[in-house]
Protein backbone atom coordinates (compact mmCIF):
# COMPACT_ATOMS: atom_id res chain seq x y z
CA UNK A 1 0.00 0.00 0.00
CA UNK A 2 1.14 4.09 -0.71
CA UNK A 3 0.64 6.07 1.73
CA UNK A 4 -0.10 10.09 1.10
CA UNK A 5 -0.23 12.17 3.88
CA UNK A 6 -1.89 15.59 3.18
CA UNK A 7 -1.75 18.68 6.23
CA UNK A 8 -4.79 20.53 6.65
CA UNK A 9 -2.97 23.68 8.51
CA UNK A 10 0.79 25.42 7.81
CA UNK A 11 2.05 23.86 11.07
CA UNK A 12 1.69 20.44 10.06
CA UNK A 13 3.21 21.30 6.60
CA UNK A 14 6.25 22.38 7.87
CA UNK A 15 6.16 19.73 10.30
CA UNK A 16 6.31 16.95 7.33
CA UNK A 17 9.05 19.14 5.26
CA UNK A 18 10.95 18.53 8.49
CA UNK A 19 10.48 15.38 8.52
CA UNK A 20 10.90 14.52 5.14
CA UNK A 21 14.11 16.07 5.51
CA UNK A 22 15.35 14.09 8.69
CA UNK A 23 14.63 11.01 7.09
CA UNK A 24 16.53 11.87 3.82
CA UNK A 25 19.63 13.35 6.06
CA UNK A 26 19.62 10.27 7.62
CA UNK A 27 19.94 8.23 4.67
CA UNK A 28 22.49 10.02 2.98
CA UNK A 29 24.70 10.04 6.60
CA UNK A 30 24.70 6.40 6.73
CA UNK A 31 26.15 5.72 3.24
CA UNK A 32 29.68 6.30 2.08
CA UNK A 33 30.59 8.12 -0.91
CA UNK A 34 31.25 11.79 -1.02
CA UNK A 35 28.94 12.83 -3.27
CA UNK A 36 25.78 11.27 -1.14
CA UNK A 37 27.60 13.47 1.68
CA UNK A 38 27.58 16.47 -0.12
CA UNK A 39 24.15 16.11 -0.36
CA UNK A 40 23.63 15.10 3.25
CA UNK A 41 25.59 18.84 3.48
CA UNK A 42 22.75 20.21 1.28
CA UNK A 43 19.79 18.91 3.46
CA UNK A 44 21.41 20.34 6.37
CA UNK A 45 20.99 23.67 4.48
CA UNK A 46 17.75 22.86 4.25
CA UNK A 47 16.98 22.12 7.72
CA UNK A 48 18.02 25.39 8.65
CA UNK A 49 16.00 27.05 6.32
CA UNK A 50 12.89 25.38 7.19
CA UNK A 51 13.39 25.77 10.83
CA UNK A 52 14.36 29.25 10.44
CA UNK A 53 10.67 30.23 11.11
CA UNK A 54 10.70 32.35 14.30
CA UNK A 55 7.89 30.65 16.12
CA UNK A 56 8.71 26.84 14.93
CA UNK A 57 10.60 25.98 18.30
CA UNK A 58 7.76 27.77 20.59
CA UNK A 59 5.06 26.12 18.76
CA UNK A 60 6.50 22.77 19.09
CA UNK A 61 6.97 23.38 23.06
CA UNK A 62 3.57 24.43 23.68
CA UNK A 63 2.39 21.30 21.93
CA UNK A 64 4.97 18.90 23.93
CA UNK A 65 3.43 20.76 26.91
CA UNK A 66 -0.03 20.28 25.99
CA UNK A 67 0.07 16.97 24.94
CA UNK A 68 1.70 15.84 28.41
CA UNK A 69 -1.27 18.12 30.12
CA UNK A 70 -3.51 16.18 28.19
CA UNK A 71 -2.50 12.62 29.10
CA UNK A 72 -1.67 13.27 32.87
CA UNK A 73 -5.18 14.04 32.89
CA UNK A 74 -6.11 10.34 32.54
CA UNK A 75 -4.22 9.18 35.03
CA UNK A 76 -6.34 7.14 37.45
CA UNK A 77 -8.58 6.09 34.66
CA UNK A 78 -9.01 2.17 34.66
CA UNK A 79 -9.52 1.86 30.70
CA UNK A 80 -5.56 3.24 30.67
CA UNK A 81 -2.88 1.45 31.30
CA UNK A 82 -0.89 3.49 33.80
CA UNK A 83 2.82 1.90 32.02
CA UNK A 84 1.53 2.84 28.45
CA UNK A 85 0.87 6.23 29.81
CA UNK A 86 4.28 6.59 31.73
CA UNK A 87 6.06 5.23 28.70
CA UNK A 88 4.73 8.63 26.22
CA UNK A 89 5.06 11.31 28.76
CA UNK A 90 8.88 10.31 29.42
CA UNK A 91 9.45 10.30 25.86
CA UNK A 92 6.96 13.60 25.73
CA UNK A 93 9.20 15.13 28.86
CA UNK A 94 12.75 14.53 27.08
CA UNK A 95 11.74 15.90 23.73
CA UNK A 96 10.46 19.12 25.44
CA UNK A 97 13.94 19.16 28.14
CA UNK A 98 16.31 18.87 25.22
CA UNK A 99 14.40 21.18 22.99
CA UNK A 100 13.60 24.00 25.86
CA UNK A 101 17.48 23.36 26.15
CA UNK A 102 18.41 24.32 22.36
CA UNK A 103 19.45 27.94 22.23
CA UNK A 104 18.20 29.76 19.31
CA UNK A 105 16.52 28.11 16.57
CA UNK A 106 18.06 24.87 15.21
CA UNK A 107 21.15 24.72 13.78
CA UNK A 108 22.08 28.35 14.52
CA UNK A 109 25.54 27.41 16.20
CA UNK A 110 26.44 26.31 12.66
CA UNK A 111 26.37 29.97 11.44
CA UNK A 112 29.33 30.63 13.30
CA UNK A 113 30.93 28.27 10.93
CA UNK A 114 32.61 30.25 8.28
CA UNK A 115 33.53 27.21 6.19
CA UNK A 116 29.87 25.53 6.59
CA UNK A 117 28.57 29.14 5.57
CA UNK A 118 30.96 29.05 2.51
CA UNK A 119 29.43 26.30 1.14
CA UNK A 120 25.83 27.31 1.80
CA UNK A 121 26.00 30.19 -0.23
CA UNK A 122 27.49 28.32 -3.01
CA UNK A 123 25.71 24.74 -3.00
CA UNK A 124 22.26 26.62 -4.59
CA UNK A 125 24.16 27.87 -7.52
CA UNK A 126 24.51 25.16 -10.39
CA UNK A 127 27.72 23.83 -10.04
CA UNK A 128 29.08 26.32 -7.73
CA UNK A 129 30.74 24.11 -5.30
CA UNK A 130 33.00 22.83 -7.67
CA UNK A 131 36.69 22.25 -6.64
CA UNK A 132 37.98 25.86 -8.27
CA UNK A 133 35.17 27.45 -6.53
CA UNK A 134 35.85 25.83 -3.08
CA UNK A 135 39.11 23.70 -2.96
CA UNK A 136 39.13 23.49 1.15
CA UNK A 137 35.81 21.39 0.68
CA UNK A 138 36.95 19.34 -2.67
CA UNK A 139 39.49 18.59 -0.37
CA UNK A 140 36.93 17.51 2.60
CA UNK A 141 35.38 15.25 -0.10
CA UNK A 142 38.39 13.80 -0.60
CA UNK A 143 38.71 12.37 3.26
CA UNK A 144 37.85 8.83 4.12
CA UNK A 145 34.34 8.31 4.81
CA UNK A 146 34.43 7.82 8.18
CA UNK A 147 35.75 10.98 8.67
CA UNK A 148 33.28 12.41 6.72
CA UNK A 149 30.49 10.81 8.43
CA UNK A 150 31.71 12.04 11.88
CA UNK A 151 31.99 15.50 11.06
CA UNK A 152 28.16 15.48 9.73
CA UNK A 153 27.16 13.68 12.81
CA UNK A 154 28.86 16.94 15.22
CA UNK A 155 27.07 19.44 13.03
CA UNK A 156 23.59 17.43 13.22
CA UNK A 157 23.66 17.54 17.07
CA UNK A 158 22.05 20.96 17.20
CA UNK A 159 19.01 19.82 14.75
CA UNK A 160 18.68 16.55 17.02
CA UNK A 161 16.29 18.17 19.76
CA UNK A 162 13.99 19.48 16.65
CA UNK A 163 14.36 16.22 14.99
CA UNK A 164 13.29 14.24 18.51
CA UNK A 165 10.49 16.69 18.99
CA UNK A 166 9.13 16.58 15.68
CA UNK A 167 9.04 12.70 15.87
CA UNK A 168 6.98 12.43 19.24
CA UNK A 169 4.04 15.08 17.98
CA UNK A 170 3.95 13.33 14.57
CA UNK A 171 3.67 9.89 16.08
CA UNK A 172 0.88 11.43 18.79
CA UNK A 173 -1.24 13.16 15.97
CA UNK A 174 -0.99 9.67 13.64
CA UNK A 175 -1.95 7.58 16.28
CA UNK A 176 -5.28 9.95 17.26
CA UNK A 177 -6.78 8.40 13.83
CA UNK A 178 -8.43 5.29 13.45
CA UNK A 179 -8.27 4.01 9.55
CA UNK A 180 -11.11 3.03 7.86
CA UNK A 181 -12.17 1.71 4.33
CA UNK A 182 -13.73 4.16 1.92
CA UNK A 183 -14.74 3.85 -1.53
CA UNK A 184 -14.64 6.59 -4.61
CA UNK A 185 -16.92 6.46 -7.28
CA UNK A 186 -16.27 7.01 -10.71
CA UNK A 187 -12.60 8.64 -9.10
CA UNK A 188 -13.78 10.82 -7.19
CA UNK A 189 -14.28 11.07 -3.12
CA UNK A 190 -15.63 13.77 -0.72
CA UNK A 191 -17.00 13.61 2.54
CA UNK A 192 -17.96 16.55 5.19
CA UNK A 193 -15.65 16.96 8.53
CA UNK A 194 -17.66 16.91 12.06
CA UNK A 195 -18.13 20.42 13.08
CA UNK A 196 -16.62 20.74 16.68
CA UNK A 197 -13.39 18.61 15.84
CA UNK A 198 -10.10 20.63 14.67
CA UNK A 199 -8.67 17.63 12.24
CA UNK A 200 -5.03 18.78 11.23
CA UNK A 201 -4.20 15.44 8.74
CA UNK A 202 -5.40 12.92 6.54
CA UNK A 203 -3.41 9.88 5.52
CA UNK A 204 -4.38 7.69 2.76
CA UNK A 205 -3.38 4.25 2.01
CA UNK A 206 -4.26 2.54 -1.59
CA UNK A 207 -3.05 -0.45 -3.62
CA UNK A 208 -0.26 0.47 -5.86
CA UNK A 209 -1.47 -1.92 -8.23
CA UNK A 210 -4.52 0.46 -9.12
CA UNK A 211 -2.27 2.61 -10.96
CA UNK A 212 -3.99 5.68 -9.14
CA UNK A 213 -2.47 8.90 -7.71
CA UNK A 214 -4.39 10.93 -5.73
CA UNK A 215 -5.23 14.93 -5.57
CA UNK A 216 -6.33 15.97 -2.14
CA UNK A 217 -7.59 19.19 -1.07
CA UNK A 218 -9.24 19.96 2.21
CA UNK A 219 -10.58 22.25 4.91
CA UNK A 220 -12.08 22.15 8.27
CA UNK A 221 -15.33 21.31 7.23
CA UNK A 222 -14.33 19.08 4.14
CA UNK A 223 -12.03 16.85 2.40
CA UNK A 224 -12.35 16.01 -1.25
CA UNK A 225 -10.09 13.15 -2.89
CA UNK A 226 -9.94 12.80 -6.48
CA UNK A 227 -8.43 9.39 -8.52
CA UNK A 228 -5.68 10.45 -10.93
CA UNK A 229 -4.05 8.38 -13.75
CA UNK A 230 -0.73 9.31 -15.58
CA UNK A 231 -0.17 9.48 -19.19
CA UNK A 232 2.98 8.34 -21.24
CA UNK A 233 4.20 11.82 -21.13
CA UNK A 234 3.67 12.23 -17.24
CA UNK A 235 0.37 14.48 -16.88
CA UNK A 236 -2.30 13.80 -14.67
CA UNK A 237 -5.66 13.07 -15.83
CA UNK A 238 -8.75 12.07 -14.37
CA UNK A 239 -9.82 8.67 -13.32
CA UNK A 240 -13.43 7.97 -13.82
CA UNK A 241 -12.89 4.59 -12.02
CA UNK A 242 -14.90 3.00 -8.77
CA UNK A 243 -11.86 2.43 -6.70
CA UNK A 244 -11.54 1.76 -2.76
CA UNK A 245 -8.71 2.91 -0.38
CA UNK A 246 -8.26 3.43 3.50
CA UNK A 247 -8.90 6.73 4.65
CA UNK A 248 -7.31 7.89 8.50
CA UNK A 249 -8.24 11.72 9.83
CA UNK A 250 -5.65 13.04 12.80
CA UNK A 251 -7.21 15.31 15.15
Amino acid sequence: MVLYEYPFNESIRTMLRLEHLFDRLGQLMARESALDHHFALATIFEIMDVASRADLKSDLLKDLDRHRSQLNSYRGNPAISEAALDEVVTRIDHAFQQLNALPGKAGQALTANDWLMSIRSRISIPGGTCEFDLPAYYNWQQLLPAKRRNDLVQWTQTLMPLAEGLSVLLSLLRDSGSPHKVAAQAGQYQQSLPQGRSFQLLRMRIDPSLGLIPEISGHRLMVSIRLMRQDEEGRLKPAAQDASFELTLCA
